[in-house]
């Protein structure tokens, strides 16, 4: 899945420079709800990146904005990366996307290369400050938790780790994915290192406890996806607690074992922002505050998606699709996360130097 890779490009990106400071359309337009409604449907359109409809239910939301506002969605999928490149290289063309959902660790790099458009909504108090922008160019409209994942047709359910300390035990193999390319791969390091002392700004004790893992030949190079999971080549994965959900739901929810590290684990988000040079931008600003309304909170938690808004009550058949806020015992946030941004530029060289090099 293309939105699992954020960090091909970034440093391109960056080397590029600072976009033009001249304010466009969508930075000019109106705040005002009921202006944003009338122009978004006289727009009728908005076009994203990186939102697909099988992604955290992304397809519930954009059928529910064209029925109620008419208003006709098209996507293409690519990563964060790829989106914040291509809000870049389009311009001010009529081509250029309207919006896309972007990684939290990339976001500090959207706002300093000027990209991105300030939109709040009347939900901006309800969102966690670790979750969202202080001036209001990017929000989380949903939150990922890495977690495990075991395949009880490799290991015993009994065996399936509920912590680092139990994965580190185990004789399974571990597939983590591609650290120099994927954020869940990033932030799944970034939870070893957590859990065992470290933060975004010490991944030490993570790339030690991968390192160990290597040396005992219990690293596995598959790539963590539905496909490898069901024809069984991913004994624990490593990943975002809704793809966990997502993928067993889809093959065989009772093969598989979900847990949350009760020993520390990460939770951060994605975040939809709006390009600077939308051309609907109305659409993108309802859009926006559709997904953080308590209709948009409820789709992502179908997509297996925890919602940003804790206040919002979630239907049966959306709980049933989540874990219980129970399993989550010691959750981190990124506290600095210009600082894991630059960091997660130099990942792919220590995960092949500390890790893989690891004999």
């Amino acid at each position: 899945m293309l939105k699992h890779k954020i960090v091909w490009g970034l440093a391109v990106l960056t080397i590029i420079g600072l976009g033009g400071c001249a304010k466009s359309s969508a930075e000019n337009t109106s705040n005002n709800w009921h202006t944003i409604v009338k122009q978004a449907k006289k727009e009728g359109t908005i076009r994203s990146v990186g939102m697909p409809n099988s992604w955290a239910n992304w397809g519930g939301t954009w059928d529910n904005i064209r029925n109620q506002y008419k208003i006709f969605h098209s996507d293409t999928d690519m990563s964060s990366a790829e989106a914040l490149q291509k809000f870049k290289s389009e311009g001010t063309s009529k081509n250029a996307p309207d919006m896309s959902d972007i990684g939290l660790n990339v976001c500090p790099t959207a706002v300093k290369q000027n990209l991105l458009t300030k939109y709040k909504t009347k939900y901006w108090n309800q969102i966690p400050n670790w979750a969202k922008d202080k001036d209001g160019y990017w929000a989380a409209g949903y939150t990922g938790t890495i977690a495990f994942i075991t395949d009880t047709k490799d290991v015993k359910a009994s065996q399936a780790p509920k912590s680092w300390k139990q994965l580190a035990k185990g004789n399974y193999k571990v597939a983590i994915g591609d650290v120099g390319m994927g954020a869940q791969s990033q932030y799944a390091l970034l939870a070893a290192a957590y859990a065992n002392g470290g933060n975004e700004k010490n991944l030490k004790p993570g790339l030690n406890f991968f390192a160990k893992l290597k040396k005992e030949n219990r690293i596995s190079a598959a790539d963590t996806t539905i496909q490898n999971l069901q024809k069984g080549e991913l004994p624990v994965t490593v990943l975002w607690d809704f793809n966990a959900l997502n993928y067993a739901h889809q093959i065989n929810s009772k093969r598989y074992k979900i847990t949350i590290p009760t020993d520390g684990t990460v939770s951060s988000g994605y975040a939809e922002v709006i390009n600077k040079d939308a051309p609907h931008p109305y659409a993108a600003k309802l859009a926006r505050s559709y997904i953080l309304s308590n209709k948009g909170q409820i789709n992502l938690a179908e997509g297996y998606a925890r919602p940003i808004r804790k206040g919002v009550k979630l239907p049966e058949s959306a709980k049933r699709k989540l874990l219980p806020s129970s399993d989550y015992k010691k959750v981190f946030h990124v506290k600095d996360n210009a600082a894991w941004d630059k960091v997660t530029l130099k990942l792919g060289d220590l995960w092949r130097k500390d890790v893989l090099g690891a004999k």
